[in-house]
C-alpha cells in the first residue's frame, strides 16, 4: 500500500502513465542527437520523464548522463559536478573511470570515495579551478570521452536555471552555447523548476541559449489517463473509487499531476471500502492543511499590493488591471505600479501569465488563498 500513489519525488514505471507523445518525441530527440528544452510548471513530471527515457533507450551506443545542478552557486561549482559527473556515469566501475580520466585529471590530485562495493559505488571530488582547466575544456569533455568511446552521448541538466543565479551569468551562457553548440557527439537536455526564469533563457533572442535545440512543453495529464490507474492503485488494495470521483479529484487539482497522485492518496487513506463525496472532501482538506506551511512561507513577505493584485486574480480579474475602476477597487496603485507587481509575483512563481490572462500557478494555492485573502 505504501507504494498506491508517489508524489514529492520522480515517479518509477509503475506509477508513470501517460506522457506517451512526448516519450516518442524525447527519445527520437535523444537519438538523433537533438538538444531539447523541457519546459513545464513545477512538479509536472519533468524529471520523471527524462528518468523513463533514459531508462528505455540508453544502449552501448547511446550513453546518457543525469545531473540536478541545484546546489551549484558559481561558474566552477558547475564545472567540479560536470566534470565528475560526466566521467563517473560514462565508467562502469572504478578503474575504468581512472582510464577514461587519463589526460584529463593529469593536473588535479583527484579525492575518490569508495563505498564497500568499490565495483558499483564511488563519489568524486576533482578541485577544479581557473588554474587547473578552461572553461571550454570542461565543457567539450562529453565530446571528447564520446569520440573516444565510439559512441553519443546525452547530458540532462536538472534544475538549469541555477546558471542564472551564478555570477557574471551572461557570459557562462555564452561560453556553454559556444562550445556546445558544434558538438557532433554529444547533445542536451535542459530542464528546471522556475518556469518564468527558463522561458528567459530560451526563448527571448537576448539571451545566448535562445533557439538552442527542439523546445518540449509538458501540457497536464488528460483525465481520460489517470482513471484507470487511480482505479487500478485503489483496487490493488482491495478498495474502489468511480470515474466520475476520479475525474472531480483530477479537476480539483487541475489535473496537476503531484497533486493528483497526493489528493488520490489522502482520498485513498479515508476510504474504506469505496470512495465518496465525503472522502474526497476530506482529503481535498488535508491536501491543503499539509502545503500551508509551504504557502505560509512563499506569502509572508508580500506587501499590501501584491496581496491586493492576488485577491483581484482570485475574484476573477484576468487582465486590464490598469483600469481606473480595477486599481481602486483593490487598492493596486499606480498603473507602473502593476508592472512592478506582475513582476515581483512571477518571480516568486505565485501567478502565471498566459494568452488569457493572469492567474495563480499553483490550483492548491489558489484553494489555501481563497480561505485566507476572501
Amino acid at each position: 500500500m505504501e507504494k498506491s500513489f508517489v508524489f514529492g519525488k520522480p515517479v518509477d514505471s509503475d506509477n508513470f502513465i501517460g506522457r506517451e507523445v512526448e516519450v516518442a518525441r524525447l527519445s527520437a530527440n535523444f537519438r538523433g542527437g537533438i538538444n531539447t528544452i523541457l519546459m513545464s510548471p513545477r512538479r509536472w513530471g519533468k524529471t520523471s520523464l527524462v528518468n523513463r527515457v533514459a531508462n528505455e533507450i540508453a544502449s552501448p551506443n547511446l550513453k546518457i548522463v543525469r545531473m540536478d545542478i541545484f546546489s551549484c552557486r558559481s561558474e566552477y561549482d558547475f564545472y567540479n559536478m560536470f566534470a565528475a559527473e560526466i566521467l563517473k556515469q560514462t565508467a562502469s566501475r572504478l578503474e575504468e573511470w581512472k582510464e577514461l580520466a587519463v589526460g584529463f585529471i593529469e593536473r588535479l590530485t583527484p579525492k575518490i570515495s569508495i563505498t564497500p562495493d568499490a565495483a558499483t559505488e564511488y563519489s568524486v571530488s576533482l578541485g577544479i579551478t581557473p588554474k587547473t582547466h578552461s572553461p571550454e575544456e570542461i565543457l567539450n569533455l562529453p565530446e571528447v570521452i564520446a569520440q573516444r568511446k565510439g559512441y553519443q552521448m546525452v547530458v540532462c541538466i536538472d534544475e538549469f536555471q541555477q546558471i542564472g543565479e551564478f555570477p557574471a551569468s551572461l557570459s557562462v551562457q555564452k561560453r556553454m552555447r559556444s562550445v556546445w553548440q558544434h558538438q557532433q557527439n554529444a547533445s542536451y537536455c535542459l530542464y528546471g523548476s522556475k518556469l518564468h526564469l527558463m522561458t528567459n533563457f530560451f526563448q527571448k533572442k537576448s539571451y545566448p541559449f535562445y533557439k538552442f535545440g527542439d523546445f518540449l512543453y509538458l501540457e497536464n495529464i488528460p483525465t481520460d489517463k489517470w482513471i484507470p490507474y487511480v482505479q487500478q492503485q485503489f483496487q490493488t488494495v482491495g478498495k474502489n473509487i468511480s470515474p466520475e470521483l476520479v475525474s472531480k479529484l483530477c479537476a480539483t487539482v487541475d489535473n496537476h499531476s503531484s497533486y493528483v497522485q497526493q489528493l488520490a492518496w489522502y482520498t485513498l487513506l479515508n476510504t474504506q471500502t469505496t470512495a465518496t463525496e465525503d472522502n474526497l472532501s476530506a482529503a481535498v482538506e488535508e491536501l491543503v492543511q499539509q502545503n500551508e506551511p509551504l504557502f505560509v512561507q512563499q506569502t509572508e513577505t508580500l506587501t499590501s499590493y501584491q496581496l491586493n493584485f492576488l485577491r483581484a486574480v482570485l475574484r476573477g480579474v484576468k487582465s486590464g488591471f490598469g483600469a481606473t475602476n480595477i486599481r481602486e477597487e483593490y487598492q493596486l496603485g499606480t498603473t507602473s505600479n502593476i508592472v512592478r507587481l506582475k513582476q515581483a509575483l512571477l518571480e516568486k512563481e505565485l501567478i502565471e501569465i498566459h494568452l488569457n490572462g493572469v492567474s495563480i500557478a499553483d490550483p492548491v494555492l489558489n484553494m489555501w488563498l481563497r480561505k485566507v485573502l476572501y
